[in-house]
Protein backbone atom coordinates (compact mmCIF):
# COMPACT_ATOMS: atom_id res chain seq x y z
CA UNK A 1 0.00 0.00 0.00
CA UNK A 2 3.03 2.28 -0.33
CA UNK A 3 1.53 3.89 -3.44
CA UNK A 4 -1.43 5.04 -1.34
CA UNK A 5 0.61 7.07 1.16
CA UNK A 6 0.28 10.28 -0.86
CA UNK A 7 -3.51 10.23 -1.11
CA UNK A 8 -3.82 13.94 -0.45
CA UNK A 9 -1.93 14.53 -3.70
CA UNK A 10 -3.95 11.99 -5.70
CA UNK A 11 -7.34 13.17 -4.52
CA UNK A 12 -6.52 16.86 -3.95
CA UNK A 13 -8.37 16.67 -0.62
CA UNK A 14 -7.31 20.09 0.65
CA UNK A 15 -8.83 21.87 -2.34
CA UNK A 16 -11.95 19.70 -2.19
CA UNK A 17 -12.52 20.61 1.46
CA UNK A 18 -12.01 24.29 0.66
CA UNK A 19 -14.46 24.00 -2.21
CA UNK A 20 -17.10 22.39 0.03
CA UNK A 21 -16.79 25.33 2.44
CA UNK A 22 -17.23 27.78 -0.45
CA UNK A 23 -20.31 25.97 -1.74
CA UNK A 24 -21.87 25.74 1.72
CA UNK A 25 -21.28 29.47 2.16
CA UNK A 26 -22.94 30.11 -1.21
CA UNK A 27 -25.93 28.00 -0.17
CA UNK A 28 -26.42 30.22 2.89
CA UNK A 29 -26.59 33.43 0.85
CA UNK A 30 -29.95 35.22 0.49
CA UNK A 31 -31.75 34.39 -2.74
CA UNK A 32 -29.75 31.22 -3.34
CA UNK A 33 -32.90 29.18 -3.95
CA UNK A 34 -34.44 31.72 -6.33
CA UNK A 35 -32.91 29.96 -9.34
CA UNK A 36 -33.86 26.25 -8.99
CA UNK A 37 -31.54 25.04 -11.75
CA UNK A 38 -28.50 26.91 -10.45
CA UNK A 39 -29.13 25.97 -6.83
CA UNK A 40 -29.65 22.30 -7.73
CA UNK A 41 -26.31 22.25 -9.58
CA UNK A 42 -24.50 23.75 -6.57
CA UNK A 43 -26.12 21.26 -4.17
CA UNK A 44 -25.19 18.37 -6.47
CA UNK A 45 -21.56 19.53 -6.72
CA UNK A 46 -21.37 19.84 -2.94
CA UNK A 47 -22.78 16.34 -2.42
CA UNK A 48 -20.33 14.87 -4.92
CA UNK A 49 -17.33 16.48 -3.23
CA UNK A 50 -18.52 15.37 0.21
CA UNK A 51 -18.91 11.83 -1.08
CA UNK A 52 -15.30 11.79 -2.29
CA UNK A 53 -14.07 13.10 1.06
CA UNK A 54 -16.11 10.54 3.02
CA UNK A 55 -14.92 7.66 0.84
CA UNK A 56 -11.33 8.86 1.23
CA UNK A 57 -11.67 8.98 5.02
CA UNK A 58 -13.15 5.47 5.02
CA UNK A 59 -10.19 4.27 2.93
CA UNK A 60 -7.84 5.70 5.53
CA UNK A 61 -9.67 3.74 8.21
CA UNK A 62 -9.62 0.57 6.11
CA UNK A 63 -5.88 0.97 5.53
CA UNK A 64 -5.24 1.28 9.26
CA UNK A 65 -7.39 -1.79 9.95
CA UNK A 66 -5.43 -3.86 7.42
CA UNK A 67 -2.08 -2.74 8.84
CA UNK A 68 -3.28 -3.61 12.34
CA UNK A 69 -4.39 -7.05 11.17
CA UNK A 70 -0.98 -7.61 9.57
CA UNK A 71 0.76 -6.63 12.81
CA UNK A 72 -1.39 -9.08 14.78
CA UNK A 73 -0.66 -11.89 12.32
CA UNK A 74 3.09 -11.22 12.55
CA UNK A 75 3.16 -10.91 16.34
CA UNK A 76 1.15 -14.09 16.88
CA UNK A 77 2.65 -15.87 13.88
CA UNK A 78 -0.92 -16.70 12.86
CA UNK A 79 -1.09 -17.70 9.19
CA UNK A 80 -4.85 -18.26 9.46
CA UNK A 81 -5.31 -14.48 9.27
CA UNK A 82 -3.70 -14.25 5.82
CA UNK A 83 -6.90 -15.00 3.81
CA UNK A 84 -8.69 -12.21 5.69
CA UNK A 85 -5.79 -9.84 5.04
CA UNK A 86 -5.77 -10.67 1.33
CA UNK A 87 -9.54 -10.27 1.02
CA UNK A 88 -9.50 -6.94 2.85
CA UNK A 89 -6.57 -5.70 0.81
CA UNK A 90 -8.27 -6.62 -2.48
CA UNK A 91 -11.43 -4.76 -1.46
CA UNK A 92 -9.27 -1.81 -0.43
CA UNK A 93 -7.43 -1.78 -3.76
CA UNK A 94 -10.67 -1.97 -5.76
CA UNK A 95 -12.23 0.94 -3.86
CA UNK A 96 -9.02 2.97 -4.11
CA UNK A 97 -8.82 2.55 -7.88
CA UNK A 98 -12.52 3.27 -8.31
CA UNK A 99 -12.32 6.46 -6.26
CA UNK A 100 -9.18 7.65 -8.00
CA UNK A 101 -10.72 7.27 -11.46
CA UNK A 102 -13.87 9.10 -10.36
CA UNK A 103 -11.83 12.01 -9.03
CA UNK A 104 -10.12 12.29 -12.41
CA UNK A 105 -13.53 12.97 -13.98
CA UNK A 106 -13.65 16.59 -12.87
CA UNK A 107 -13.91 18.38 -16.22
CA UNK A 108 -16.69 20.89 -16.84
CA UNK A 109 -18.61 18.51 -19.10
CA UNK A 110 -17.38 15.12 -17.90
CA UNK A 111 -20.72 14.29 -16.26
CA UNK A 112 -22.61 14.76 -19.56
CA UNK A 113 -23.88 12.09 -21.90
CA UNK A 114 -21.77 11.60 -25.01
CA UNK A 115 -22.26 11.80 -28.77
CA UNK A 116 -19.68 9.65 -30.55
CA UNK A 117 -19.21 9.73 -34.33
CA UNK A 118 -17.02 7.42 -36.41
CA UNK A 119 -15.84 8.26 -39.94
CA UNK A 120 -14.15 5.68 -42.15
CA UNK A 121 -10.90 7.00 -43.58
CA UNK A 122 -8.07 5.61 -45.68
CA UNK A 123 -8.65 1.95 -46.50
CA UNK A 124 -11.91 1.83 -48.50
CA UNK A 125 -14.21 -1.10 -47.69
CA UNK A 126 -11.77 -2.32 -45.05
CA UNK A 127 -12.08 1.01 -43.23
CA UNK A 128 -15.88 0.87 -43.43
CA UNK A 129 -15.75 -2.56 -41.82
CA UNK A 130 -13.32 -1.22 -39.23
CA UNK A 131 -15.86 1.53 -38.42
CA UNK A 132 -18.51 -1.13 -37.77
CA UNK A 133 -16.08 -3.04 -35.51
CA UNK A 134 -15.37 0.09 -33.48
CA UNK A 135 -19.09 0.86 -33.34
CA UNK A 136 -19.72 -2.56 -31.81
CA UNK A 137 -16.80 -2.06 -29.41
CA UNK A 138 -18.32 1.14 -28.02
CA UNK A 139 -21.80 -0.39 -27.91
CA UNK A 140 -20.47 -3.35 -25.91
CA UNK A 141 -18.52 -1.03 -23.58
CA UNK A 142 -21.64 1.06 -22.94
CA UNK A 143 -23.75 -2.03 -22.25
CA UNK A 144 -21.21 -3.32 -19.73
CA UNK A 145 -21.33 0.06 -17.98
CA UNK A 146 -25.10 -0.11 -17.83
CA UNK A 147 -25.35 2.91 -20.13
CA UNK A 148 -28.05 3.41 -22.73
CA UNK A 149 -26.72 3.49 -26.29
CA UNK A 150 -28.63 4.44 -29.41
CA UNK A 151 -27.55 4.78 -33.03
CA UNK A 152 -28.85 8.18 -34.13
CA UNK A 153 -27.37 8.28 -37.63
CA UNK A 154 -25.40 6.10 -40.03
CA UNK A 155 -24.33 5.83 -43.65
CA UNK A 156 -23.72 2.31 -44.92
CA UNK A 157 -20.52 1.42 -46.73
CA UNK A 158 -20.73 0.38 -50.39
CA UNK A 159 -19.90 -3.25 -49.60
CA UNK A 160 -19.72 -3.56 -45.81
CA UNK A 161 -19.72 -1.62 -42.57
CA UNK A 162 -20.29 2.11 -42.23
CA UNK A 163 -18.91 5.15 -43.97
CA UNK A 164 -20.04 7.02 -40.87
CA UNK A 165 -22.06 6.23 -37.75
CA UNK A 166 -23.14 8.28 -34.73
CA UNK A 167 -23.98 6.88 -31.29
CA UNK A 168 -25.79 8.61 -28.45
CA UNK A 169 -24.43 7.16 -25.19
CA UNK A 170 -26.31 8.12 -22.03
CA UNK A 171 -24.86 7.45 -18.59
CA UNK A 172 -23.12 9.17 -15.70
CA UNK A 173 -19.75 10.57 -16.85
CA UNK A 174 -20.19 9.06 -20.33
CA UNK A 175 -18.37 11.98 -21.95
CA UNK A 176 -15.73 12.04 -19.23
CA UNK A 177 -14.81 8.47 -20.06
CA UNK A 178 -15.19 8.61 -23.84
CA UNK A 179 -13.27 11.82 -24.44
CA UNK A 180 -10.23 9.54 -24.34
CA UNK A 181 -11.39 7.97 -27.60
CA UNK A 182 -11.25 11.13 -29.70
CA UNK A 183 -8.77 10.73 -32.53
CA UNK A 184 -7.75 8.32 -35.27
CA UNK A 185 -7.84 4.55 -34.65
CA UNK A 186 -5.62 2.32 -36.81
CA UNK A 187 -6.25 -1.34 -37.65
CA UNK A 188 -3.68 -3.77 -39.07
CA UNK A 189 -4.93 -7.20 -40.17
CA UNK A 190 -5.22 -9.60 -43.10
CA UNK A 191 -8.29 -8.14 -44.75
CA UNK A 192 -11.19 -10.46 -45.63
CA UNK A 193 -11.88 -8.05 -48.49
CA UNK A 194 -8.43 -8.50 -50.02
CA UNK A 195 -8.48 -11.38 -52.50
CA UNK A 196 -4.70 -11.75 -52.26
CA UNK A 197 -4.89 -12.24 -48.50
CA UNK A 198 -2.46 -9.42 -47.85
CA UNK A 199 -2.09 -7.51 -44.64
CA UNK A 200 -3.85 -4.16 -44.81
CA UNK A 201 -3.90 -1.00 -42.72
CA UNK A 202 -7.05 1.08 -42.33
CA UNK A 203 -8.13 4.11 -40.34
CA UNK A 204 -11.26 5.45 -38.66
CA UNK A 205 -11.59 8.84 -36.96
CA UNK A 206 -13.58 9.10 -33.74
CA UNK A 207 -15.17 12.38 -32.71
CA UNK A 208 -16.59 12.64 -29.18
CA UNK A 209 -18.68 15.55 -27.92
CA UNK A 210 -20.65 16.09 -24.70
CA UNK A 211 -24.42 16.12 -25.10
CA UNK A 212 -25.09 19.45 -23.41
CA UNK A 213 -28.78 19.55 -22.59
CA UNK A 214 -28.87 23.04 -21.10
CA UNK A 215 -30.01 25.97 -23.25
CA UNK A 216 -26.73 27.16 -24.73
CA UNK A 217 -26.14 30.80 -25.56
CA UNK A 218 -25.27 30.13 -29.19
CA UNK A 219 -26.72 32.19 -32.02
CA UNK A 220 -26.91 30.58 -35.45
CA UNK A 221 -27.85 32.81 -38.38
CA UNK A 222 -30.18 31.29 -40.96
CA UNK A 223 -27.75 32.26 -43.73
CA UNK A 224 -24.94 30.32 -42.03
CA UNK A 225 -26.59 26.92 -42.34
CA UNK A 226 -28.12 24.63 -44.92
CA UNK A 227 -30.71 22.09 -43.86
CA UNK A 228 -31.11 19.02 -46.06
CA UNK A 229 -33.67 16.28 -45.69
CA UNK A 230 -33.23 12.66 -46.74
CA UNK A 231 -34.85 9.32 -46.17
CA UNK A 232 -33.80 7.42 -43.09
CA UNK A 233 -31.87 4.25 -43.85
CA UNK A 234 -32.49 2.12 -40.78
CA UNK A 235 -35.11 0.63 -38.50
CA UNK A 236 -37.39 3.14 -36.89
CA UNK A 237 -41.02 2.20 -37.21
CA UNK A 238 -43.70 2.07 -39.84
CA UNK A 239 -42.95 5.55 -41.19
CA UNK A 240 -39.29 4.84 -41.90
CA UNK A 241 -38.18 5.32 -45.54
CA UNK A 242 -41.63 6.59 -46.56
CA UNK A 243 -40.86 10.26 -45.94
CA UNK A 244 -37.70 12.35 -45.93
CA UNK A 245 -37.61 12.69 -42.15
CA UNK A 246 -33.84 12.53 -41.62
CA UNK A 247 -32.02 15.85 -41.21
CA UNK A 248 -28.54 17.02 -42.17
CA UNK A 249 -27.37 20.49 -41.12
CA UNK A 250 -24.24 22.07 -42.60
CA UNK A 251 -22.69 25.07 -40.84
CA UNK A 252 -20.82 27.06 -43.50
CA UNK A 253 -18.45 29.16 -41.31
CA UNK A 254 -16.95 26.12 -39.58
CA UNK A 255 -17.71 23.30 -42.01
CA UNK A 256 -19.37 21.32 -39.22
CA UNK A 257 -21.98 18.82 -40.42
CA UNK A 258 -24.45 17.12 -38.08
CA UNK A 259 -27.07 14.52 -38.92
CA UNK A 260 -29.94 12.78 -37.17
CA UNK A 261 -32.36 10.14 -38.45
CA UNK A 262 -33.43 8.07 -35.45
CA UNK A 263 -36.38 10.17 -34.30
CA UNK A 264 -39.92 9.50 -35.51
CA UNK A 265 -40.50 12.85 -37.18
CA UNK A 266 -38.60 15.39 -39.24
CA UNK A 267 -39.28 18.02 -36.58
CA UNK A 268 -37.75 15.88 -33.82
CA UNK A 269 -34.72 15.05 -35.97
CA UNK A 270 -34.22 18.75 -36.72
CA UNK A 271 -34.39 19.66 -33.02
CA UNK A 272 -31.83 16.99 -32.14
CA UNK A 273 -29.52 18.00 -34.99
CA UNK A 274 -29.70 21.67 -33.95
CA UNK A 275 -28.91 20.66 -30.37
CA UNK A 276 -25.85 18.77 -31.61
CA UNK A 277 -24.73 21.72 -33.75
CA UNK A 278 -25.11 24.19 -30.89
CA UNK A 279 -23.10 21.91 -28.61
CA UNK A 280 -20.31 21.62 -31.17
CA UNK A 281 -20.20 25.39 -31.77
CA UNK A 282 -20.26 26.07 -28.04
CA UNK A 283 -17.39 23.70 -27.42
CA UNK A 284 -15.45 25.19 -30.33
CA UNK A 285 -15.89 28.64 -28.81
CA UNK A 286 -14.71 27.34 -25.45
CA UNK A 287 -11.62 25.87 -27.07
CA UNK A 288 -10.69 29.16 -28.67
CA UNK A 289 -11.27 31.16 -25.49
CA UNK A 290 -9.67 28.84 -22.97
CA UNK A 291 -7.09 27.11 -25.18
CA UNK A 292 -7.89 23.74 -23.77
CA UNK A 293 -8.76 21.80 -26.92
CA UNK A 294 -6.93 18.67 -25.71
CA UNK A 295 -9.14 18.44 -22.64
CA UNK A 296 -12.47 19.05 -24.34
CA UNK A 297 -12.50 17.83 -27.90
CA UNK A 298 -8.99 16.80 -28.72
CA UNK A 299 -6.73 17.90 -31.53
CA UNK A 300 -8.26 17.47 -34.97
CA UNK A 301 -6.04 15.14 -36.96
CA UNK A 302 -5.89 13.81 -40.49
CA UNK A 303 -7.63 10.47 -40.89
CA UNK A 304 -4.63 8.49 -42.11
CA UNK A 305 -0.97 7.57 -41.71
CA UNK A 306 0.96 8.99 -38.77
CA UNK A 307 -2.01 10.58 -37.05
CA UNK A 308 -3.41 7.71 -34.99
CA UNK A 309 -3.90 7.81 -31.23
CA UNK A 310 -4.22 4.03 -30.95
CA UNK A 311 -3.21 1.02 -33.03
CA UNK A 312 -4.96 -2.36 -33.11
CA UNK A 313 -2.66 -4.99 -34.63
CA UNK A 314 -4.08 -8.44 -35.42
CA UNK A 315 -1.27 -9.70 -37.70
CA UNK A 316 1.60 -10.61 -37.54
CA UNK A 317 1.15 -10.31 -33.76
CA UNK A 318 -1.72 -9.20 -31.52
CA UNK A 319 -1.45 -5.91 -29.68
CA UNK A 320 -3.48 -2.80 -28.93
CA UNK A 321 -1.30 0.18 -28.03
CA UNK A 322 -2.24 3.75 -27.17
CA UNK A 323 0.34 6.10 -28.64
CA UNK A 324 -0.33 8.82 -26.05
CA UNK A 325 -0.12 6.88 -22.79
CA UNK A 326 1.88 3.83 -23.86
CA UNK A 327 -0.87 1.56 -22.49
CA UNK A 328 -0.69 -1.89 -24.15
CA UNK A 329 -3.02 -4.90 -24.18
CA UNK A 330 -2.31 -8.12 -26.08
CA UNK A 331 -5.91 -9.39 -26.04
CA UNK A 332 -7.21 -7.60 -29.15
CA UNK A 333 -10.42 -9.66 -29.15
CA UNK A 334 -11.21 -8.60 -25.60
CA UNK A 335 -10.65 -4.94 -26.42
CA UNK A 336 -12.91 -5.15 -29.47
CA UNK A 337 -15.53 -6.75 -27.23
CA UNK A 338 -15.68 -3.54 -25.22
CA UNK A 339 -12.91 -3.98 -22.65
CA UNK A 340 -11.42 -0.52 -23.13
CA UNK A 341 -11.35 0.65 -19.50
CA UNK A 342 -7.55 0.16 -19.18
CA UNK A 343 -7.07 2.67 -22.01
CA UNK A 344 -9.66 5.08 -20.62
CA UNK A 345 -8.16 4.97 -17.12
CA UNK A 346 -4.61 5.40 -18.42
CA UNK A 347 -5.71 8.40 -20.49
CA UNK A 348 -7.46 10.07 -17.55
CA UNK A 349 -4.35 9.68 -15.39
CA UNK A 350 -2.13 10.87 -18.26
CA UNK A 351 -4.16 13.98 -19.10
CA UNK A 352 -4.45 14.93 -15.42
CA UNK A 353 -0.69 14.61 -15.00
CA UNK A 354 -0.11 16.66 -18.16
CA UNK A 355 -2.44 19.42 -16.91
CA UNK A 356 -0.57 19.64 -13.59
CA UNK A 357 2.75 20.07 -15.42
CA UNK A 358 1.48 23.06 -17.42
Amino acid sequence: MNHCLKWGTHFDLANKRDRVEELEHTMEEPGFWDDPNKSAAVVQDCKKLKSVIERYEKLCGDRDDILTLIDIAEEENDASLLPEVEESFQAFEDEYKSLRIETLLSGEYDKCNAILTLHAGAGGTESCDWASMLCRMYQRWAEKKGFNVEMIDFLDGDEAGYKSVTLQIDGENAYGYLKSEHGVHRLVRISPFNAAGKRQTSFVSCDVMPDIEEDLDVEIADDDIRIDTYRSSGAGGQHINKTSSAIRITHFPTGIVVQCQNERSQHMNKDKAMQMLKAKLYMLKQQEQLEKASGIRGEVKDNGWGSQIRSYVMQPYTMVKDNRTGQEVSNVTGVLDGNIDPFINAYLAWITSADKEK
